[in-house]
């Protein structure tokens, strides 16, 4: 196993000049790193396992191109926001059309995956990032700080805490875009996977949801009492399921296992996961951890966050935030070892 030793290291400079650092954080049983550039979850080791579990590369150009989702911290709106409008305190807002002229994916370039974040605490086991997204960036109203903790909070447990304020009206929807391959493999396939959730988003055209909600019952994205996926044989997955109606205390959502035994239990505060096959995955002819290929299906996207652009779906779990007000949006990742 390439071990992961605690500290802050260089990982390269942006083509404004400004470098990125990689803040790795370890237990000794678990270690993670972090980069400054888009709050990137670019590796994560489990002791005893001789490969990276989190799909990333080791060098930085791929993340500001190609692989610019991976492993990032996307807000303040992850996801498709149909239309690349919608209403705000009774005012119409719009936001950077960057999907096809007509929608807005993944906030644009005000998406906070494209930022240099700030080191506001750090220690062995800890760093908390910090941003400031001033009012109106990308069309998004408001004055909004935000703070990512990464931290290694018990045994084999990362944590993330994403903690928003705002002095405006405003919407909020951030998750970590991280890909998960617990087996060191080219791809996922023989990996298990168990999701606590009986209903699903209805997928229309253009990625975007539909506003229905059907349940998963019976069908091909029923994972409730798990299942062996194949990825490039079973149906396409990009989806979101719907696992509660509102945010709601840290709940157990998700299992994913490895063909080799390695385990990672997913626990959220939101009420949807993401799920995405990386049938599209670019990597820009990076190599990935370990010297391995980061070919399509070469990791599982899990994606907890509200749904799917819940701002112009009223009967959706709300994404907004009043002024003055703040959210914390919480996600733990759990490993075992075979």
């Amino acid at each position: 196993m390439a071990a992961l030793t605690p500290g802050l290291y260089p990982f390269g400079h942006r083509p404004d000049g400004r470098e990125v650092k990689r803040i790795v954080i370890s237990d000794g049983r678990l270690g993670a790193a972090i980069l400054t550039q888009g709050a990137i979850l670019q590796d994560v080791r489990l002791a005893g396992v001789d490969h990276g579990l989190a799909i990333g590369t080791d060098t930085l150009e791929p993340y500001l191109s190609a692989m610019r989702s991976c492993g990032s911290l996307i807000g303040p709106v992850i996801n498709r926001i149909s239309g690349g409008a919608t209403e705000i305190g009774g005012q119409r807002v719009e936001f950077e059309r960057n999907q096809d002229g007509r929608h807005t994916r993944h906030s644009g370039e005000a998406g906070t995956q494209n930022a240099l974040w700030q080191i506001a605490e750090r220690d062995d086991v800890s760093v908390t990032l910090e941003l400031n997204l001033p009012d109106g960036a990308g069309g998004f109203p408001g004055n909004r700080a935000v703070a990512a903790r990464y931290a290694l909070v018990a045994e084999g447990v990362l944590e993330m805490r994403v903690a928003v304020t705002t002095d405006r009206d405003t919407i909020v929807n951030f998750a970590n875009h991280g890909y998960w391959n617990l087996d060191g493999s080219d791809t996922y396939d023989g990996h298990h996977l168990q999701v606590a959730a009986d209903r699903a988003c209805v997928m229309g055209p253009d990625s975007l949801v539909t506003g229905e909600i059907e349940p998963v019952a019976g069908g091909p994205l029923d994972f409730r009492a798990g299942r062996v996926l194949h990825p490039g044989r079973d149906p396409r997955l990009d989806v979101n399921l719907c696992l509660a109606d509102q945010r709601r205390a840290l709940t157990e959502i998700l299992t994913l296992t490895g063909r080799s035994g390695v385990s990672m239990t997913v626990s959220t505060t939101e009420p949807g996961v993401q799920l995405y096959d990386a049938a599209n995955f670019a990597d820009g002819g990076a190599p990935g951890h370990d010297g391995r290929a980061n070919p399509a299906f070469c990791g599982l996207a899990i994606e907890p966050q509200g749904w799917p652009d819940a701002c112009n779906h009223p009967h959706f779990p709300s994404i907004r935030l009043a002024a003055g007000r703040s959210v914390e949006q919480v996600t733990q990742w759990r490993f075992e070892g075979p």
